[in-house]
């Protein structure tokens, strides 16, 4: 079977290519240009060059037929402008998410395709199972610590249908052992941190290529300011009565619901937290502790439009309901809930309130039972 690989310079996808190799099948390294600007990084290198010289040292030490494609502008467009525009807006997406969707899973694929391929093998930490009937499930990696099928909760079952993931059987040790025993050249190097394929940067620098400073006020409320919507997914009112100015900040779209760093106000004997933002008035909403009540949410809504199915034959109707396994942040735990269908959308409530829960993030949700496969997952509202 020809088989092509997305190298992305990193020990992961080299492992992938090195098992399907070792399987007997024939193997085509690809490297996915997809950002060129090194100007928001932390360290002068430009890291897609050493990391696409990283993935050409692999195929060449595997033996296997290695290209770069630049898919910079598709990125730009479909991944970085929508991320400035939700940031913008106030809300709080996953580039990740969308890169796979949009990029490895889409354009990547069809690159793919156009060399004959038969399927498409990435580095990710998850598993595909097809059923008798032919549906495949996107399952859990065997690793628990790396399971990366949050990242993948938006594929649909067609690219699914060709999709490999040759180390999703494996721990995290063994693939470094896997490396090293055959000598790759990434064997020892670190894991890739940062933003999909732009590398390492600070966010707040990143965002500031298009979003300007704008300074607004931190305004801190004490717990009892706090006012519980009348429904579970509906997001907490303040009372602005109890509300203090406590410092200033560089524009509430830098931040999300509930961080912490960058706040950079003092005088507290636990850390502040943003518990909310007005983009209107530009002002910053924050608590003290990490138990503040203004950070805590019971359940969330998610519309139909934002809405996608991995299982499309899952789908409940209207009016129904599911017990479901949910995370809405990578490695956070699976959480215990149940999601209802509305008529407009899915209402998502957990059996305990959840912290952080910011509106542009993605909630995934995965069978009651074994919690091993995800079945869909949707953009918060």
């Amino acid at each position: 079977m020809r088989v092509v690989v997305g190298l992305s310079g990193g020990v992961d996808s080299s492992v992938a290519a090195l098992k399907l190799q070792q399987e007997g099948h024939e193997v085509i390294g690809i490297f996915m240009r997809n950002w060129v600007d090194d100007s928001v990084t932390l360290d002068n290198a430009c890291p897609w060059v050493d990391d696409a010289n990283d993935a050409l040292l692999v195929a060449q030490h595997l033996g296997i037929p290695f290209q770069v494609i630049d898919l910079s502008d598709a990125y730009r467009e479909r991944i970085v402008d929508h991320m400035f525009e939700e940031y913008a807006a106030g809300r709080t997406p996953n580039p990740d998410v969308l890169c796979n969707r949009e990029i490895k899973f889409d354009l990547f694929r069809d690159a793919a395709h156009q060399l004959g391929a038969d399927a498409v093998a990435t580095g990710h930490y998850c598993r595909r199972n097809t059923l008798d009937d032919g549906t495949h499930q996107l399952l859990a990696g065997i690793d628990g610590n790396k399971d990366q099928s949050y990242f993948l909760c938006q594929v649909t079952q067609d690219q699914l249908s060709d999709a490999l993931f040759p180390i999703g059987e494996l721990e995290k040790p063994e693939v470094r052992r896997m490396a090293e025993a055959a000598g790759l050249p990434t064997a020892h190097k670190k894991d890739s941190q940062g933003l999909c394929f732009v590398g390492k940067v600070k966010l707040p620098d990143f965002l500031q290529q298009q979003l300007k400073v704008q300074h607004g006020p931190i305004v801190e409320f004490p717990a009892e300011a706090v006012i519980a919507g009348p429904q579970p997914w509906d997001a907490h009112t303040l009372d602005m009565g109890q509300g203090r100015e406590v410092g200033i900040h560089p524009g509430a779209h830098f931040f999300t619901i509930g961080q912490r760093r960058g706040l950079n106000v003092g005088g507290h004997v636990e850390p502040l937290f943003v518990i909310g933002k007005d983009m209107e008035t530009n002002a910053l909403f924050v608590g003290e502790s990490d138990r503040h009540p203004g950070l805590m949410r019971k359940g969330l809504f998610m519309t139909d439009k934002d809405t996608h199915w991995i299982r499309p034959d899952l789908i409940p109707a209207v009016g129904d309901a599911m017990r479901v396994r949910s995370r809405f942040r990578y490695r956070q735990p699976l959480q215990d809930a149940v999601l209802t269908r509305e008529e407009h959308g899915y209402h998502l409530v957990y059996d305990v309130a959840q912290s952080g829960i910011a509106p542009g993030q993605f909630a995934a949700w995965h069978d009651a039972e074994s919690g091993q496969e995800v079945l869909g997952s949707g953009v918060i509202y």
